[in-house]
């Protein structure tokens, strides 16, 4: 190990010495990822995605080097937004049909107002250059959050326009924060070693709430009634009263769950890292699996036409046929 991490520090010694080596032109042609615009490419539809939501009835996706998606007719086709940038993103959401965000690495936020097709930038690198967004969330067009690494928690109240820390959040050691969505009637943060905080009446501040479980949450999805967060080795935790208490869902899998949704016929859905699918239609009670063919690694899920679901993972975003 030790002689590897020597070897890598030669090479990285060695192409730093190279580029101080650059004529001064060269260096100053290039250009960081927030500054570069996502290249267009028929490989695109076969890139990592990390995030999927939905515009209305569109099915629209985001992952590496800035690469958005989106599908008007079920995922058989997809078509390669316009985005100004080539930064890894990692999260979506979207206020209604027209008004949506993405937020990823290098601090980059951008806004849609055409339902995805074009991207603007609203924050990047240039002011944050540190900064790693893991999830965005919109409740209205005016006011949403967004959440990431060592506890990073922003609010806006105008669009994405300006953003503000928020200050009052139970996180000391300054955790991971992997996501966050309305469930159960309230608004939840999931992150690293069990952590769950839940934004009080008031909407001043994201309380700890007590879940039996230490091990790092990637989710959170529910019904006004239900709210279920996910993560490592098959662990699925469940409330019906807000979070006040937690019960462990069986899943009958070992590998982190990745990704959940509600689908508008109620069923709900879990994807794991190594590829299974999960259902529910008992509002999040037990879950069986949907066999797949050729499963993959799925990172996000979304709800597609009247028994359809988008998976999106490593080679692009795959559309299933629930039973």
């Amino acid at each position: 190990m030790l002689h590897r991490a020597l070897l890598w520090a030669a090479v990285a010694w060695a192409a730093l010495a190279a580029q101080a080596d650059q004529p001064a032109a060269a260096q100053a042609a290039f250009k960081a990822a927030p500054e570069l615009a996502a290249q267009k490419t028929p490989l695109a539809q076969r890139a990592p995605y990390n995030a999927l939501a939905l515009a209305g009835t569109r099915i629209v996706a985001a992952g590496q080097r800035g690469h958005i998606l989106y599908s008007d007719d079920g995922g058989r086709s997809w078509t390669q937004a316009t985005v100004p940038v080539s930064s890894d993103l990692t999260a979506l959401s979207f206020a209604n049909a027209r008004q949506g965000w993405a937020v990823g690495h290098e601090g980059v936020v951008l806004h849609t107002a055409d339902g995805g097709a074009t991207w603007a930038r609203q924050q990047d690198a240039a002011r944050e250059p540190d900064r790693a967004f893991l999830d965005v969330y919109f409740e209205t067009e005016k006011k949403g959050y967004a959440i990431g690494a060592f506890g990073l928690l922003l609010r806006t109240e105008d669009g994405g326009a300006h953003w503000t820390p928020f200050e009052q959040v139970d996180n000391p050691k300054s955790l991971h924060l992997y996501a966050m969505r309305p469930a159960g009637g309230a608004l939840f943060v999931v992150g690293e070693q069990g952590l769950v905080l839940k934004l009080d009446a008031e909407g001043r501040r994201f309380a700890a709430v007590p879940l039996p479980y230490q091990g790092t949450l990637f989710g959170v999805a529910g019904t006004p009634a239900m709210a279920i967060v996910y993560g490592l080795r098959g662990n699925a935790w469940r409330s019906t009263d807000g979070g006040a208490s937690w019960t462990q869902v069986p899943t009958g899998i070992g590998a982190g769950i990745a990704a959940g949704t509600v689908r508008e016929d109620g069923a709900v859905l879990l994807a794991s890292q190594a590829g299974h699918l999960l259902v529910s239609r008992d509002q999040g009670a037990s879950f069986s699996r949907v066999q797949r063919q050729g499963a993959a690694p799925v990172f996000a899920l979304a709800s597609a036409g009247a028994s359809g679901v988008a998976l999106a993972g490593i080679g692009g975003v795959r559309m299933e046929t629930l039973p």
